[in-house]
């Protein structure tokens, strides 16, 4: 087995540096045109030039994707090569990365680190990166449904320029800050906000994406050292699939080891998780106590219903960095930057 890398951070991005938003997995819908216009408007505000690649466009797509995976991972290859862009944003998600994870230029990663973002889907991407790499790539929202889309659909129009003015910050500050950390991450949603799911408080390098990817890369070369999960602070979120999927999934991770390894647990807002499996007239239980079920007596503290998931807006959660979880607060900080000196 290869070394464990060090965590890669990426070079820290200054005021008009080019930004790419790219296509790693699904196409652009044309009804969601305005929505990636809106999350280009979103870039270009925080101090970054932006270009679109030609496989974000409308029209570009094959099956389920954007592109076939040689197309896909020659883009990305490109744009990892590329000494003018300093950032790479994926438009959404879907289901094509791993049709070409391993076409992936690492020894370009390597030469020049820099940023890329984007959750879902591109979480497998992100989490492969940094396995082989140890690229500290963020988990965070994407151009089209998170910076043109859930940063703006708050209820009223306060609420709306409250939570794009705190996104804005707080992705700037982790894009180009490699001095200061980004510290206690404010809770997005109300009311009800994060919960104590089991008490506690840890630290530890951040490791985590979509449950059922995160599971899945662990079955293929590009899975995680076991050394990685070592005192880490896990997170994760899912989507669209019935809890007995996700507790299926978590027991994987148990019987992997995973759960006697990590320091701390942090759970984001499960977006269309359905009681799809129990009988007919059983109780239906909560995600938490999913969970909690599954973790058993370890004495892990555990943060619920973070932002962080489908229901978005997307906390930026950078791989390998260090992070405090405080359940019993239900606080999470990032303990240290995201980005390193250019």
């Amino acid at each position: 087995m290869p070394p464990v890398p060090d965590v890669l951070r990426p070079r820290a991005l200054a005021p008009g540096d080019l930004v790419a938003v790219a296509a790693p997995a699904g196409p652009l819908e044309a009804d969601a045109v305005p929505l990636l216009e809106w999350g280009v408007a979103t870039l270009r505000a925080m101090g970054f030039r932006v270009r679109r690649t030609p496989l974000a466009e409308p029209g570009r797509r094959r099956w389920w994707a954007a592109a076939g995976p040689e197309a896909q991972a020659e883009e990305f290859n490109r744009l990892l090569r590329d000494p003018e862009v300093r950032a790479i944003v994926a438009h959404t998600g879907g289901q094509a990365v791993a049709g070409w994870l391993d076409r992936v230029d690492v020894d370009a990663v390597r030469a020049d680190p820099k940023p890329v973002l984007g959750c879902s889907d591109v979480s497998l991407l992100l989490l492969a990166l940094h396995a082989r790499t140890g690229l500290a790539g963020l988990h965070g929202d994407m151009a089209t449904y998170g910076l043109g889309g859930s940063w703006h659909t708050a209820a009223d129009d306060g609420a709306r320029a409250t939570a794009a003015t705190t996104l804005t910050g707080l992705y700037r500050r982790a894009l180009t800050d490699p001095a200061v950390p980004l510290g206690p991450l404010p809770g997005l949603r109300a009311p009800g906000g994060w919960e104590c799911w089991r008490p506690g408080r840890a630290a530890g390098p951040l490791l985590g994406g979509l449950l059922g990817r995160l599971v899945a890369l662990q079955a293929t070369p590009f899975a995680l050292p076991t050394e990685r999960f070592d005192g880490a602070v896990l997170f994760w979120e899912e989507v669209e699939r019935p809890l007995s999927a996700v507790w299926q999934d978590l027991h994987l991770l148990r019987m992997s080891g995973v759960f006697d390894r990590i320091a701390g647990l942090v759970v984001g807002v499960p977006h269309r998780v359905t009681a799809a499996g129990c009988a007919d007239g059983a109780p239906v239980p909560s995600l938490r106590e999913v969970v909690l079920d599954v973790l058993g007596d370890r004495p892990l503290p555990v943060l619920g219903q973070v932002d962080l998931g489908h229901a978005g807006p997307n906390l930026p959660l950078p791989l390998g960095v260090r992070a405090t979880v405080d359940a019993t607060a239900r606080a999470l900080s990032l303990d240290e930057p995201a980005v390193t000196p250019r």
